[in-house]
């Protein structure tokens, strides 16, 4: 049934945080010229992954498209103030990423290691005495190796490339409305337009997916499946007494992770899949701190066996339970729906990668930067997951 509009726009992006707002961005700096209205449901962006992000930047993932997205994200992000303007600063720190290995895990890392090299990722391959010369405060009881990253990792400030990319689309004429989408109408096997929960239409041919962890819901309003789930992760601030000089973003075997922030530090680690139910609210256990962090921490780094907690928070994955790594693409039973969901904790840092390629497929009908077939539905169909080993 045809949608009776209060108004219209060639495309409808739902989610204006930093996936959304990069696509929003590329498809008018690449040259789209039509209308394009972005729905973002929290205007303040106080409750969005995006600005809630640890914000790590790495080579160091065991997909070669991951590790192009990568390779593009950090290139974007070194040439911020070309892209914004002189004034466009989004603390880029590149202090590299360590990813460790027990002896049971060096041999995938070691693969790791030599694709992302062959890439041309600056990665490094370091003995457990190359680690302790240059980090003589970390404990290398249990490690076999590690992948640490020379250059083009470390992280930025979330909420500042977010903003960059949010005005960039607006000043190329994307107008954003704050919305919440509680109806996608269809006709004839194609979108219509989409309808709010205030009851107001906009009349639309396409609609772009890019809602995070609320992205199955809006599949769901169109009789569709995505396997997005939202997944409750919980960052720690802790003060450490002494100085670790030379610290990136570190990743310890059990998954533990911790880097600077100022002068103190950030550590979390995801529960195991058996207790990481759907998860919608903001609720801190601290509990978990004390008997699933604190003991990794104090074992790897024994300067933090005295820390003191002094902040916390939380944020969601949108997590795709086959195989966490993206959807995107258009839906083949409904082509004018595209979907760029399902990043599983990458999002932010493949989210420039992700908006030209979005871009690339609604201008040119396929990609032509890097091909990102493989993250398509049709894996999603066939239940065959493209396997990644680095998930954090």
């Amino acid at each position: 049934m045809a949608v009776v509009a209060d108004r219209s726009a060639d495309i409808v992006v739902i989610g204006g945080a930093a996936v959304g707002s990069a696509i929003a961005y590329f498809l008018k700096r690449d040259g789209f010229k039509g209308s394009m209205v972005v729905v973002e449901k929290d205007p303040s962006y106080q409750w969005c992954a995006s600005t809630r992000a640890v914000a790590g930047i790495r080579q160091q993932f065991s997909t070669r498209e991951n590790i192009r997205l990568s390779q593009f994200g950090i290139g974007f992000f070194r040439g911020i103030r070309s892209e914004f303007g002189d004034e466009a600063d989004i603390a880029l720190r590149e202090r590299g990423y360590m990813v460790m290995a027990t002896p049971a895990g060096l041999p995938a890392l070691e693969a790791n290691v030599a694709l992302q090299q062959s890439l041309g990722a600056d990665v490094a391959l370091l003995l457990p005495d190359a680690i302790a010369r240059q980090f003589p405060w970390l404990s290398v009881e249990g490690l076999a190796g590690a992948g640490w990253g020379l250059s083009g990792e470390g992280w930025i400030d979330p909420s500042a490339l977010l903003q960059l990319l949010r005005r960039g689309a607006i000043a190329r004429g994307t107008e954003y409305l704050s919305g919440e989408v509680a109806a996608i109408d269809t006709d004839g096997g194609r979108v219509e337009g989409v309808t709010l929960a205030d009851g107001s239409r906009i009349a639309t041919g396409t609609v772009v997916c890019a809602a995070g962890w609320h992205s199955s819901k809006i599949a769901a309003m169109l009789g569709l499946s995505l396997p997005v789930r939202p997944r409750k992760r919980v960052v720690f601030v802790v003060d450490c007494p002494e100085e670790l000089p030379g610290a990136g973003l570190m990743i310890d075997p059990s998954g533990l992770y911790f880097r600077p922030e100022g002068r103190y530090f950030l550590a979390g680690i995801a529960p195991p899949e058996t207790d990481d139910p759907d998860c919608e609210d903001f609720d801190i256990d601290h509990g978990r701190f004390e008997t699933d962090i604190w003991p990794a921490l104090a074992a790897r780094v024994p300067a933090m066996q005295s820390l003191k907690v002094r902040n916390a928070w939380c944020c969601h994955y949108d997590l795709n339970t086959l195989d966490h790594n993206a959807i995107l693409g258009r839906h083949p039973e409904l082509p004018s729906f595209v979907t760029a969901c399902g990043f599983s904790g990458h999002g932010l840092q493949h989210a420039p990668g992700v908006g030209r390629a979005i871009a690339e497929l609604v201008l040119h009908g396929s990609y032509r930067t890097i091909d990102l077939t493989r993250f398509g539905h049709a894996r999603i169909a066939r239940g065959e997951p493209i396997l990644e080993s680095n998930v954090y």
